[in-house]
């Protein structure tokens, strides 16, 4: 992609009304912008970046078994009344009607309407387990829209729910689904933790957040040392992590804390998932049952298991920047390189980038190429904001060889022109 055709409108300083750094950087370095309060058009950098965190998301959870649908965002009144949430849930719900005076509304949230997808096509235990999931824009009308993607009304959410024939199986899938956590997270290039919760307006009686670890995180955490060791084995151990003492600031008793203070870690983390086991709390609501090996009325324990996608991007910049941008994971990157012309009225120069750039499409390496008139100082500083991993950099100063800058490191090196996709495998793949 040429920097002179991509839709990057970049700042050079931090709006005011932007009071965290994902917040300031997103708008900075032209990833969003805000269409009203709290909710956001995701512009071309920012959607890229997007879409390689879904992308992610389901390889993942695909390989986990669960199965990819897509539900509607709004939703009939009915059904919350079925399961008794609809006068509970609050104005966070954005409650509507249509030309016939028919009370819908804008989904925070899908349970009852998966759990009615259910009902009316699964009728045998032989259909179990189940584990659908989507990823779809949820709203939620917060009172106070705040801190970016990090409090918005409008996101993107990964949502999967299960069925399962009895308590014991959908233990099994929920600890999958832990298990399934970590692995999305880890290949995003983010430290996850998973921390003991409450199950909140969900319901159930076992349930876990997924935070990440970073200094400007919205919440404080409290965890046994022994969680760090565990969480980076090639297999996790999920009896034994869920174990370890690791709780979220509102269940963390000191006075009840078995862990030495010498070993009790305390951190500030996003939560960027939440699982939760709620038994039959929604299948006995909404009568979704199955007919067992007798012919007898089964009701399925459910589960649900959310990440916030649009979330994840900004805990992404919260927990890896620095004071010149973003440095992103190699994973979500939103390009592998950025390719710089540092003398655009040089021919030389340009048909030099240009045979760079060619050889990088070539080899299927995403290069966004920056072939603006910009001057010295402000291109090398459009590449820092927007924090893509490699830049090389071209010159007169030699035109047999580039300078190639790791972003997160800042190392530079000379490399030969001949040698740059050597470098690149070596380096950075």
């Amino acid at each position: 992609m040429l920097l002179s055709q991509y839709f990057l409108p970049t700042l050079k300083e931090n709006p005011l009304d932007a009071s965290v750094v994902s917040h300031q950087l997103m708008i900075r370095a032209g990833m969003i912008r805000q269409t009203a309060s709290g909710i956001y058009s995701w512009l071309p950098l920012g959607l890229k970046v997007l879409r390689k965190v879904e992308n992610i998301i389901k390889q993942k959870m695909d390989a986990s078994g669960a199965c990819e649908i897509l539900m509607p965002t709004i939703q009939p009144a009915e059904l919350w009344l079925e399961s008794g949430r609809y006068n509970d849930y609050g104005k966070e719900m954005l409650r509507i009607k249509d030309r016939h005076d028919r009370d819908l509304l804008y989904g925070p949230t899908h349970e009852e309407v998966v759990t009615d997808l259910f009902r009316k096509n699964i009728f045998s235990y032989k259909d179990l387990p189940k584990n659908l999931y989507q990823i779809h824009w949820k709203f939620r009308d917060e009172v106070r829209p705040r801190f970016g993607l990090m409090r918005g009304r409008e996101f993107l959410m990964k949502d999967a729910y299960s069925f399962d024939l009895d308590l014991e199986e959908s233990k099994k899938t929920y600890n999958l689904m832990y298990a399934t956590y970590f692995k999305i997270f880890q290949a995003i290039g983010l430290k996850p933790i998973a921390l003991k919760a409450d199950t909140g307006a969900i319901g159930g009686n076992l349930s876990h957040e997924f935070h990440v670890l970073a200094d400007t995180g919205e919440s404080a955490i409290f965890y046994d040392k022994k969680f760090d060791e565990i969480s980076q084995q090639k297999d996790i151990n999920i009896a034994d992590m869920q174990q370890i003492y690791a709780m979220t600031d509102d269940l963390h008793i000191p006075e009840k804390c078995s862990v030495k203070p010498a070993d009790l870690m305390s951190k500030r983390g996003i939560e960027v998932g939440h699982i939760f086991n709620f038994g039959t709390k929604y299948s006995q609501a909404m009568q979704a049952t199955v007919l067992g090996k007798n012919s007898e009325k089964i009701y399925p324990y459910m589960g649900s298991y959310g990440i916030g996608v649009s979330r994840v991007v900004a805990a992404c910049i919260e927990a890896n920047h620095d004071n010149k941008g973003i440095i992103w994971p190699k994973a979500i990157a939103p390009f592998a390189v950025i390719l710089i012309n540092l003398k655009p009225n040089n021919l030389q120069v340009n048909e030099l980038c240009l045979q760079i750039y060619q050889q990088l499409q070539q080899h299927q390496i995403e290069v966004l190429f920056d072939d603006t008139k910009n001057s010295f100082g402000q291109k090398l500083a459009i590449a820092d904001l927007i924090g893509i991993p490699i830049q090389i950099l071209v010159s007169d100063k030699s035109l047999n060889e580039v300078e190639i800058k790791n972003r997160q490191t800042q190392e530079k090196q000379q490399v030969a022109v001949e040698n740059i996709l050597q470098f690149l495998k070596n380096n950075c793949y």
